[in-house]
């Protein structure tokens, strides 16, 4: 694939999930946002697995202008194992995955820099299970809210970030590794305090002892609103993981053009974003007691 394909890659997933951001930001409801129901998580259809990154926000971003209700997703040949069709004329949605160049590989030169492996994007088509015939979709059973909101918060405890509270306001202080939060009575509900909580805690995760990312942009930098799309995103795949729904709130006003001018400055930046999401979201799965030490 050439670098001209490649680069059409970027362009066109970020130009879909601008897109997506835009028709929300009236409402503030971007296409991360979802329901919680096990149904909003995209997997594959064959294999059951949960897509990851970039993939669960560009097929989010589909399902968000097709009006998909269902998150399974497939290729053209994956469904038709499964004995459905694509129906005729449905419009596929651009999905990626990374592949490892060799070392020295021809189409990237013959220079030092081009000689050391490096990851590169490659795209391939999905199709959501609306668009076909003949699939019956599995039952997907769902705990009952409370249990899942007690799971909520002991993941939440397990991540090991002190928590205060008090005030008014959500925050994260690198300087003492602190996440704040208001009282929970400030809260419309649980599901909105977990979700802020899973929010705070994923900027806690860049910290140096942890994922050491840039946490020193003030409001209105680019690392700031990077940091706050990365740690929005992480909550989304989280609170999807938690079977939480994951919904606007009022200060995403705030957050809506820093974000669009970040993603719009390069064609890339969604990519890095959704990446280092998936690496918090994954750290904080890290820290979740393993079944053998629950049960000891």
């Amino acid at each position: 694939m050439s670098s001209s394909q490649r680069a059409s890659i970027y362009e066109r997933i970020t130009a879909e999930i601008l897109a997506a951001i835009e028709r929300g930001a009236d409402t503030w409801r971007m296409p991360w946002h979802h329901d919680g129901s096990p149904a909003a998580r995209p997997i594959n259809v064959t294999t059951g697995v949960a897509y990851r990154g970039l993939n669960i926000l560009a097929l989010w971003a589909a399902a968000e202008e097709a009006g998909y209700t269902h998150g399974l997703w497939g290729t053209y040949r994956c469904w038709a194992k499964l004995g459905a069709q694509v129906r005729k004329g449905e419009r596929a949605t651009l999905a990626v995955f990374w592949k490892r160049t060799e070392i020295g590989d021809a189409e990237d030169g013959d220079d030092e820099q081009s000689k050391r492996p490096r990851m590169f994007a490659r795209g391939f088509s999905l199709f959501n299970i609306a668009q076909v015939d003949n699939y019956s979709p599995p039952e997907f059973p769902r705990l009952p809210e409370s249990e899942r909101i007690a799971h909520a918060q002991a993941f939440i405890a397990a991540l090991q970030v002190p928590i205060a509270i008090g005030g008014d306001m959500a925050y994260y202080q690198p300087s003492t590794d602190t996440v704040h939060l208001p009282p929970f009575e400030r809260f419309k509900d649980a599901v909105s305090a977990i979700g802020v909580s899973v929010h705070e805690h994923a900027h806690a995760s860049g910290a140096k002892h942890r994922l050491d990312r840039d946490l020193t942009g003030r409001f209105g930098s680019f690392s700031y609103a990077m940091d706050e799309a990365i740690s929005e995103l992480t909550a989304s795949f989280i609170l999807a993981d938690l079977g939480l729904a994951c919904e606007p709130r009022p200060d995403h006003a705030a957050y809506i053009a820093s974000w669009m001018e970040v993603l719009k400055s390069d064609p890339r930046a969604i990519f890095t974003a959704a990446s280092k999401a998936q690496q918090a979201a994954d750290w904080m799965h890290s820290m979740q007691p393993s079944r053998s030490q629950e049960a000891a």
